[in-house]
Parts: C-alpha cells; sequence; structure tokens
C-alpha cells in the first residue's frame, strides 16, 4: 500500500489536516506529522538554534514544536525506517495563490519533501467550509499520483474552490498570477502604550489573467499549478551579463 506523510501549517489539532486524513485513510498507509501550534507564513524555515521535540498524540498524529519543514524533514529523512512515497501538506483553511506561496508553510512542507526526493502536494480550500470538497480532490490525486511524472524538485500547488463537491466545474492546470503591494501594517497600542504593528493584508490581484490560479477559482474550478525550486530568471541573465561588462 502507498505511504503517505501529511503535514500542514495550520497545526496538528486542525480541522483540514483532520479532513484530509479522513479522505485518504483508505487509499494508503497514512503518517501525520505536523507543528504543535499555528506556523502559517513559517514559509521554508528550518530550526536550527535548538533540538526539535517530537510528540506522539492519543489520535495517531506526532506533533513537532518546530515549522512545517521542520515536520516534514523529520517525517521524510530518518526518524521512521520507511520512507513515503508522497508528501501532502494541507488542507490550509485559505488559498495560497499567485505569490502567496513565498510565504505559505503549506507550500513550504510540501516543498520540503521535493527537496528530500519525494514526490509532493500542497492542499488550500480557499475558504473555511467545505474541507469536504477538497479532501475528495486530494484523494482523486492520490489515485492518479503515479501516473504523473514532473520533473526534479517539482511539486503541485493545489487550490480548491470552496464549494460543495458538486458545484465545482472541473480541475484547471494554472500558472501563479501575482500580487499587489502589500497594505500599511495596522499600528495598535498595548497595554503599557507601547506602539506595536500587525502585518497586514496580502495586495489585490494584479495580475489574475484567465490561466492565473486566481481565475480558475474564482470560475470554481480547481487550480493545479505546477511549481519549481529554481527561482532563477533565466530570461534576465543576458541582461545582467550586459550590464555587469559595462561596469568593468
Amino acid at each position: 500500500m502507498r505511504r503517505l506523510l501529511l503535514s500542514n501549517d495550520d497545526g496538528v489539532h486542525a480541522p483540514g489536516l483532520r479532513a484530509l486524513y479522513d479522505a485518504l485513510l483508505a487509499h494508503a498507509k497514512l503518517r501525520v506529522v505536523a507543528p504543535d501550534r499555528d506556523k502559517s507564513g513559517a514559509s521554508n524555515s528550518l530550526t536550527l538554534s535548538r533540538p526539535l521535540s517530537l510528540s506522539s498524540l492519543d489520535n495517531g498524529f506526532y506533533s513537532v514544536d518546530g515549522t512545517p519543514a521542520d515536520c516534514v524533514y523529520l517525517g521524510v529523512n530518518g526518524v521512521w525506517d520507511e520512507r513515503p512515497d508522497l508528501v501532502i501538506s494541507g488542507i490550509n483553511h485559505g488559498g495560497n495563490l499567485g505569490d502567496d506561496v513565498l510565504y505559505s508553510g503549506t507550500v513550504a512542507a510540501a516543498m520540503e519533501g521535493r527537496n528530500l526526493g519525494t514526490a509532493a502536494i500542497a492542499m488550500s480550500l480557499v475558504g473555511r467550509h467545505h474541507f469536504e470538497t477538497a479532501g475528495r480532490v486530494a484523494a482523486s490525486l492520490v489515485g492518479a499520483a503515479d501516473r504523473l511524472s514532473l520533473p526534479p524538485r517539482s511539486l503541485l500547488n493545489v487550490n480548491v474552490p470552496d464549494l460543495p463537491w458538486d458545484e465545482l466545474r472541473g480541475f484547471r492546470v494554472t500558472r501563479m498570477g501575482y500580487r499587489g503591494p502589500a497594505a500599511r501594517p495596522l499600528e495598535v497600542r498595548d497595554p503599557r502604550g507601547r506602539l506595536r504593528y500587525w502585518i497586514a493584508a496580502a495586495g489585490d490581484n494584479a495580475d489574475d489573467g484567465p490561466d492565473t490560479d486566481f481565475a480558475a477559482v474564482e470560475a470554481g474550478y480547481v487550480s493545479i499549478t505546477p511549481l519549481q525550486t529554481d527561482l532563477t530568471r533565466h530570461a534576465a541573465r543576458d541582461d545582467v551579463q550586459d550590464w555587469l561588462d559595462a561596469l568593468i
């Protein structure tokens, strides 16, 4: 039976993680390793300043006092003898669309699995209600995962509209859209009158063309975006070389 490692960034007690587990339990042998608290926005960070604690919970899940990437690192890379065949991160409560993926702990958990040589999928529900729909999407993808061949160091970022299953319009392969600049931080005063800052909302859509993840979800389609870890802007290399040559 296929072995799956499940993780997330919302924490080991998040309803989306439980929904993912329930949806996949009949399809694979599952192990769950997730942060002991909400680590949304942790991106690809690893904990290097202290050792990590891995704790077994009553429901059979494991919690880690670290980041999503820490969890997948431990789950894939040596705590257990058996390596997973696939890492699935999610189900995140909220979308990871466009350049959200740069900050997302959900995507980072999948990316850590991919970096360690394991196929990986990041699952997000663009809302907070229909986790069962996203779970059924995950089960459909897992059932066909053996037939998908991706280049090395790539993964799938899946965003599911917050709709009942029978209202989904289908699946679309998409590219990342882009957001505009984020809003200014929100200034607040603590009880002692000291100024503090909340990170504010992400920017509005700046590129939500018809082939983007934004457009697909808005139209009621599941968005599936292949991502890669190579951030090199290859098309700009000649321009940068010309700029450097002019400096010499």
